[in-house]
């Protein structure tokens, strides 16, 4: 249904029916806007506007004989045009400083203590997708002589994160000849995206020492591979929240959830899918792309290390969700998230 565009008292109504569907999850009835909010006009004049918006795609009525709730586009043009930003109690602003200033300093600990966080702050489901591996910087490479001709690479990112890389060379090699590779490299490409390290800064390292040529393969074998894109680490937390919510007491919905939560490659791709490094981003209903999950909507939100966005913090609940508050908790958290990396980052 395509939907028009709102004159003044019918966005008002419109914002006055989403506000008061999230706080009781019970469908909103003319008489129940007159008696609570001081709209106005009279109870007929807003039972009339409450018809014309549904005509017009805004709300819905589950049954002929109750009030009505949003439409997926009801709580778009909410989100969009008519909801005021909201802030944090300082309560919640105090516990996730206090959080991220105990946090672990391990890249997979800080990843489960954030989705642990925002899960039981959001009352709702929270997904943490850590930074991807060719987003961050190069902190050392080991390079260890097994015999004349085979080793092992170890590159370490700057969050910690190690990758081994088994190696065989055509041509001898010394212990020294590796060390000293090792620190070169060390030297020349410490604090560098382990994406934008070239294979001909590599190939010149291993010129200067007069190593053969098959070096070079090695080494920028190993750092693809620690730079590898595949398989992102995405964590879970807060599916029991589901639970207290009326739109998943119908278990049948709550499984198909769980169901993409317990795919890695399918949950990556619902959480990740057209998200822009800037911003939070809110899908609603359908927008989601799947039936299974068209009872919810997503909050997502990029975290930064620096000028870089390396990651994706998400909220996964009801369509009747706080949509302001889980905002600016998403964002808050976020913040916090990528300052915390950002020190653990420094030398």
């Amino acid at each position: 249904m395509t939907t028009t565009a709102l004159d003044k008292r019918k966005a008002f109504i419109l914002q006055t029916v989403v506000y008061e569907y999230i706080n009781t999850a019970e469908p909103v009835g003319s008489m129940t806007l007159t008696q609570k909010y001081n709209l106005g006009v009279s109870s007929a004049t807003i039972r009339n506007e409450m018809a014309e918006l549904e005509a017009s795609g805004y709300l819905v009525q589950p049954h002929t004989s109750s009030g009505r709730v949003p439409s997926d586009a009801g709580y778009r043009t909410y989100v969009d045009e008519l909801m005021s930003p909201e802030t944090l109690r300082p309560e919640e602003t105090q516990r996730i400083r206090e959080e991220f200033r105990a946090a672990s300093r391990h890249l997979d600990d800080v990843i489960e203590q954030t989705t642990r966080l925002l899960g039981q702050l959001s009352r709702s489901l929270a997904f943490v997708i850590a930074p991807a591996r060719s987003t961050q910087t190069f902190r050392h490479i080991q390079l260890i002589w097994f015999s004349e001709r085979t080793g092992l690479a170890v590159v370490v990112t700057s969050l910690g994160t190690p990758t081994q890389t088994l190696f065989e060379l055509k041509s001898d090699v010394t212990a020294d000849n590796l060390t000293r590779l090792s620190n070169l490299l060390n030297g020349r490409l410490g604090g560098r995206l382990l994406a934008e390290i070239a294979t001909a800064e590599i190939s010149a390292g291993v010129n200067e020492l007069g190593l053969a040529p098959d070096m070079t393969e090695a080494v920028q074998h190993a750092f693809a591979q620690a730079a590898d894109p595949s398989d992102p680490l995405i964590a879970a937390s807060g599916a029991q929240n589901l639970l207290d919510q009326p739109e998943f007491h119908d278990l049948r919905k709550l499984r198909s959830i769980l169901r993409i939560v317990e795919e890695q490659k399918r949950l990556y791709e619902l959480v990740a899918e057209g998200v822009t490094q800037e911003g939070t981003h809110v899908r609603i209903g359908h927008e989601l792309g799947t039936d299974e999950i068209a009872e919810c909507s997503l909050v997502t939100v990029p975290y930064r290390i620096g000028d870089h966005a390396v990651g994706l913090l998400a909220i996964l609940g009801p369509r009747r969700m706080p949509y302001g508050r889980l905002m600016a908790l998403a964002g808050s958290t976020a913040d916090s998230l990528g300052a915390h990396l950002l020190d653990v980052e420094l030398p």
